[in-house]
C-alpha cells in the first residue's frame, strides 16, 4: 500500500507486516538529494522484514530546486504515519548517505518549534532511534557539497550541519561507515559520534577499513561492480550488528 503526505511524500508499506512486528523501520534511500537509490529501498525493507520488523519506504522530495526543510518535514509525517499504522511499537528511522542525513536531521531538529509547533506535533514525530549508514552529516570542510547545495542552494547551509545540533533530546543512534569512503568522508560519522558522546546520547559506531560509498547491505543482491560496490561479507555484518543493537537497546 501507499500513503501520500506533505509535499507529495510517498510512504510504501504492506499492512500485513504489522502483525506481530517487533517494531517499525522507515527506510530513507540515499542519492545526494538528487535521486532515490533503488539499491537502498526495497532490498533494505526486505531485510528488515525478514527479521520481524515492519518496513516502510519513504520517497521524499528530491525534485524541488532548493529543498530546505521539505524532506525533513516529510520524514516527520512518515514517523507519525508509522506510529498510526504500527501502534505501540518502536519507530526506527533508517537512512543511507543523504537519506541518513535526512534521518539525522529529524533526529536533531525534531524539537525545533519553528518547524514543528508543540501544539500541533507534540512528540509523535520524534523517532525512537536512528540507523545511519555512511551518513552525510556536516556542512563543514568534510561536507558532501552536492547535498548541501541541494538543501540550501548557494546560501547558508549551517542549519544542515547536524553535528552542531546534537542535544540530550537526540534519539539513540546506530551508525556505520567505511574508513576510505571517498564520497562522504568517514569524518562525518566521527563528528556526529563525538557530539553524541558529549551529550551522553547512546550510540554504536562501526567503522570498516575498506569499502566504496553506497554499499547498502553489501550483499550480492545490491552489488554494483562498475562502481566498485562489491559484495563484502565483512561490511555486510553491519546489518546483523544493527539488529542486535535494536533488540539490546529496546528489549
Amino acid at each position: 500500500m501507499e500513503a501520500r503526505g506533505i509535499y507529495g511524500a510517498r510512504l510504501v508499506y504492506d499492512p500485513a507486516d504489522s502483525r506481530e512486528a517487533k517494531g517499525a523501520v522507515i527506510v530513507c534511500p540515499g542519492g545526494g538529494y538528487e535521486i532515490l537509490s533503488p539499491r537502498e529501498d526495497e532490498p533494505v525493507a526486505k531485510a528488515f522484514r525478514s527479521r520481524g520488523y515492519m518496513p516502510f519506504i519513504l520517497y521524499y522530495d528530491v525534485v524541488s530546486p532548493v529543498l530546505r526543510t521539505r524532506p525533513m518535514e516529510q520524514a516527520a509525517w512518515a514517523v507519525r504515519e508509522a506510529r498510526r499504522l504500527c501502534p505501540e511499537k518502536r519507530v526506527f528511522l533508517c537512512g543511507f548517505s543523504a537519506g541518513a542525513h535526512l534521518a539525522a536531521s529529524l533526529g536533531v531538529h525534531w524539537d525545533d518549534r519553528e518547524i514543528f509547533p508543540a501544539r500541533e506535533w507534540g512528540e509523535a514525530h520524534r523517532p525512537d532511534a536512528l540507523i545511519l549508514s555512511y551518513p552525510v552529516i556536516t556542512a563543514g570542510p568534510k561536507a558532501h557539497r552536492g547535498s548541501m547545495v541541494r538543501l540550501a542552494g548557494e546560501g547558508d547551509a549551517s542549519y544542515f550541519s547536524l553535528e552542531n545540533y546534537v542535544s540530550e533530546n537526540t534519539p539513540p543512534v546506530f551508525l556505520w561507515h567505511t574508513a576510505d569512503d571517498k564520497t562522504v568522508p568517514v569524518e562525518n560519522s566521527l563528528l556526529f559520534a563525538e557530539r553524541l558522546s558529549e551529550k551522553k546520547v547512546p550510540y554504536e559506531l562501526l567503522v570498516y577499513p575498506h569499502g566504496a560509498h553506497g554499499l547498502s547491505l553489501a550483499t550480492p543482491e545490491v552489488a554494483e561492480p562498475d562502481k566498485e560496490r562489491w559484495a563484502d561479507s565483512h561490511v555486510a555484518a553491519w546489518f546483523d550488528a544493527c539488529i542486535r543493537w535494536m533488540e539490546y537497546s529496546f528489549a
